[in-house]
C-alpha cells in the first residue's frame, strides 16, 4: 500500500506578493546581479571608498530634504530660516550638523577614492570613460560645496562665495559674463541667493545622480581593477564579505559625522553685511587654493593665473592620465603626480591654518565676528526676529555697534584696552634698513577701557600720570593737561593715598564717585561707603591725615535735585560723572565750561559728525547700558 504524498505547503502571502512583484519587475535578477558581482582577488578594504562616497551623498540628500522644508531663500529670510533650523526646530541642529559635516566628509572621501583609483591604475583601458565620468562627478561635488556656502546668507558664506565669484570673474574673455550670470546682476543680492539655491538643491544633485548612474553602469561593465597583490587569488562576490567591508566603512563615516555634528555643531555666523570687514576664508578643503594664489611669485601674474590657468593645466594632466599611464613609466609618473599634488594641497592647507593662527589681526577679526554671531542669536531669542531681518537686531544694539563707532570716531586718539574697540591694534608702517615693518601707532589720549568704573576712578586718583600718559603725544596742549592741576594734586597727595591706613577712605571716595553715574554695570553700590565718600569729597579728611585740598575745592558736584556739595573751581563738573547724560553732554561739547573749557583739545561731536542715534549707541555701550543674556539664555 503506497504512502500518500503529503500536500505541498501553500506559499505564504508574503511569498505570493514577492513572486508577483518579481514577475512584474524582475527585481530578483537585479538583486542577484548587484550582490553577485565578481571581485577578482577577493574583497578588500581599499575598495570601500566608492561606497562610502555614495553613502555620504545619500545622507546629504536625506538631510537636505528636511532642511529644504524649513529653508526660505531670500536675503531677508535665509539666515532667519537657518537660525530657526539651528535653534528652534526639533533636532534641527543635528540635521544641519549632519548635512554640514557629511559635505566635508565627501571631500575627504573624494580625495581618498581618487588616490585609490590612480594608484591601482583603474583609469587604464578599457576604463578610460569611467575615469572621466569620475572627474565629472568630482567637479559636481565641488560645485555642490561652493553653492552650499552661500545658502545660510551669513558673513562667512557671503564673503567666501564673493571671493569665489570674483575668481570666476577673472576668467579670460567670458569671466565678467560668468560672474554676472552667477550673481544675477552686477552686485550680490537676492537673485544670487536664489540662483545658488536652485543649483545646490536642484540641478547639481540631478546631474550627480545621472552621472553616478553612468559611472556605476560603466564600472559594472568592466569590473574591478585587480591590484598586482591580488592577482591569482580566488575570486569573491560582492555579497557577503565586500558588503560587510562597505557597511563598516559607511558606519565609520556616519559615526565621525555624528561626532562632529554633536560636539561642534554647524557654524552660523552673523547675517551677511556687505559693509563689514569680515576675514574671508573658504572652507578648509579650499584653503590650499587660497594660499597658492597668495604667493608673490603667483600673485604677480594676477588672480586668473593662479586660480584658473594653473588649475586648468593640472586638470588637463589628470584628464590625460589614461594616455600617460599606458606604459609602466607613465603609470608611475601618474602615481607620483597624484601624491605630490595631494601632499602639496595638504601642505598649503596646513600652512594657511598655521599662518592664520599666528596672525593677530586675523584672529582679532575672527573673535569679533564670533562675538557678533553669539550676540545676534541671543537677541533673536530675546526679542524675536523683526520683519526687516535679523541684521536689524545688530544695527540697533549698543553692544554690537558701540565698538564699531568707537573705532570710527574715537580710536584715532583713544584706545580701548590697547585696541580700536573691535580688537584690532592700530599700526603704522615704518622703514628701517630698507625694510618696512609695522609698529603700534601711538595714542594721544587715555585708554578708555572701564571708563567711569571703580577701577578707572582708582587709577586716575592713584596713578594719574600713567593713566593719561598718552597725552604726551598730543602736542603742547596735551602736555599742558598732563602737567596741569589734577596731575599736581595727585602727586602731592600720592603719599596719603598710598597709606594702608587710608585704604578704606580711598574705597569710600571711589564708591561715592562711581555712584554718581547710577550705571547698571557698576551696581550695586555700598551706601555706607557712598556716605563716607561724600564727606571725604567735601572735607578732604581721611582716616589718617587729609588731602592738601578737597575735591569740592575744584570740582562742581550736585547730588540729586537739591543738594549741592560744591560750585566748583574751574575743573570739570562731576555731577552725574560718567553717566549716560554726562557722557552725551561731554561728547557734544567738551569745551563747555562744565568740562575742559578753554583747555579743551578734544574734537566736538556735533550731530553732523555723530548722529543722535549713533551717539546713543556709543554712549550706551561705554556705560554698559545694553541687554546681557543670563546663563539660562545661552
Amino acid at each position: 500500500m503506497e504512502t500518500p504524498t503529503p500536500p505541498s505547503p501553500k506559499p505564504s502571502m508574503v511569498a505570493n506578493l514577492l513572486g508577483w512583484l518579481d514577475h512584474r519587475t524582475g527585481y530578483k535578477f537585479l538583486v542577484h546581479e548587484a550582490l553577485n558581482e565578481p571581485i577578482p582577488g577577493g574583497a578588500r578594504w581599499r575598495y570601500i571608498t566608492g561606497s562610502m562616497l555614495t553613502f555620504a551623498f545619500a545622507v546629504q540628500v536625506i538631510t537636505g530634504f528636511f532642511l529644504w522644508t524649513a529653508y526660505s531663500p531670500s536675503t531677508q529670510t535665509a539666515w532667519e530660516s537657518v537660525y530657526y533650523i539651528q535653534h528652534v526646530m526639533t533636532l534641527g541642529w543635528l540635521v544641519r550638523g549632519i548635512h554640514h559635516f557629511a559635505a566635508q566628509a565627501m571631500m575627504v572621501l573624494l580625495g581618498l577614492h581618487f588616490l585609490q583609483v590612480v594608484w591601482d591604475g583603474a583609469y587604464r583601458a578599457p576604463r578610460e570613460v569611467n575615469f572621466w565620468l569620475g572627474l565629472v562627478l568630482m567637479l559636481i561635488v565641488i560645485a555642490l560645496s561652493l553653492t552650499g556656502y552661500l545658502l545660510p546668507w551669513d558673513q562667512k558664506g557671503y564673503y567666501a562665495t564673493k571671493v569665489a565669484t570674483n575668481i570666476a570673474g577673472a576668467s579670460p574673455e567670458i569671466g565678467p559674463q560668468i560672474q554676472q550670470i552667477a550673481q544675477g546682476g552686477s552686485a550680490y543680492g537676492h537673485l544670487t541667493l536664489t540662483r545658488f539655491f536652485a543649483l545646490h538643491a536642484g540641478l547639481l544633485p540631478a546631474l550627480l545622480v545621472a552621472f553616478l548612474g553612468l559611472h556605476v553602469y560603466v564600472f559594472r561593465r568592466h569590473g574591478i581593477t585587480v591590484p598586482p597583490a591580488a592577482e591569482g587569488k580566488p575570486a569573491d562576490t560582492f555579497w557577503p564579505k565586500q558588503v560587510l567591508f562597505d557597511a563598516v566603512g559607511c558606519l565609520v563615516t556616519l559615526a565621525i559625522v555624528l561626532y562632529f555634528a554633536y560636539s561642534r555643531e554647524a557654524e552660523l555666523t552673523a547675517p551677511a553685511d556687505p559693509g563689514e570687514d569680515f576675514p574671508a576664508r573658504p572652507e578648509w578643503y579650499f584653503l590650499f587654493l587660497f594660499r597658492f594664489i597668495e604667493f608673490e611669485a603667483i600673485s604677480q601674474y594676477g588672480v586668473a593665473f593662479g586660480a584658473i590657468y594653473i588649475p586648468t593645466v593640472l586638470m588637463i594632466l589628470v584628464f590625460l592620465m589614461p594616455f600617460i599611464g599606458r606604459t609602466r613609466i607613465g603609470h608611475q609618473f601618474n602615481r607620483l603626480f597624484m601624491v605630490v599634488m595631494l601632499v602639496g594641497m595638504a601642505g598649503l592647507t596646513v600652512m594657511t591654518i598655521v599662518e592664520d593662527n599666528h596672525n593677530e589681526s586675523h584672529q582679532a577679526k575672527l573673535r569679533f565676528a564670533e562675538r557678533d554671531a553669539h550676540r545676534v542669536v541671543a537677541l533673536a531669542k530675546r526679542e524675536g526676529i523683526p520683519p526687516n531681518g535679523a541684521r536689524a537686531l545688530l544695527v540697533s544694539d549698543p553692544f554690537s555697534q558701540g565698538p564699531r563707532l568707537f573705532r570710527r570716531h574715537c580710536s584715532s586718539c583713544h584706545r580701548f584696552d590697547g585696541h580700536d574697540g573691535t580688537g584690532q591694534k592700530i599700526l603704522k608702517t615704518v622703514e628701517a634698513d630698507g625694510k618696512k615693518t609695522q609698529v603700534p601707532e601711538p595714542e594721544t589720549a587715555a585708554d578708555l577701557k572701564d571708563f567711569g568704573t571703580r577701577e578707572w576712578i582708582t587709577r586716575v586718583l592713584t596713578d594719574y600720570d600713567k593713566t593719561f600718559q598718552p597725552l604726551e603725544n598730543a602736542g603742547e596742549a596735551g602736555k599742558k593737561l598732563l602737567t596741569g592741576d589734577m596731575s599736581a594734586w595727585c602727586k602731592e597727595n600720592q603719599k596719603v593715598l598710598a597709606d594702608a591706613a587710608n585704604a578704606e577712605s580711598l574705597n569710600s571716595l571711589v564708591e561715592f564717585l562711581a555712584a554718581q553715574s547710577g550705571r547698571t554695570d557698576t551696581r550695586p553700590f555700598d551706601e555706607t561707603l557712598v556716605a563716607a565718600g561724600k564727606e571725604i569729597f567735601k572735607s578732604g579728611m581721611l582716616k589718617s591725615g587729609s588731602f592738601n585740598s578737597s575735591c569740592a575745592d575744584c570740582h562742581a558736584m550736585q547730588v540729586g535735585d537739591a543738594e549741592s556739595l560744591s560750585d566748583g573751581g574751574g575743573a570739570p563738573t562731576l555731577t552725574g560723572y560718567a553717566s549716560r547724560k554726562w557722557l552725551k553732554a561731554f561728547l557734544r561739547d567738551p569745551g563747555h565750561a562744565d568740562f575742559y573749557g578753554e583747555k579743551n583739545t578734544m574734537m566736538v561731536f556735533d550731530e553732523k559728525r555723530l548722529s543722535e542715534t549713533d551717539l546713543n549707541l556709543l554712549v550706551n555701550w561705554m556705560v554698559g547700558d545694553y541687554y546681557r543674556p543670563g546663563k539660562a539664555e545661552h
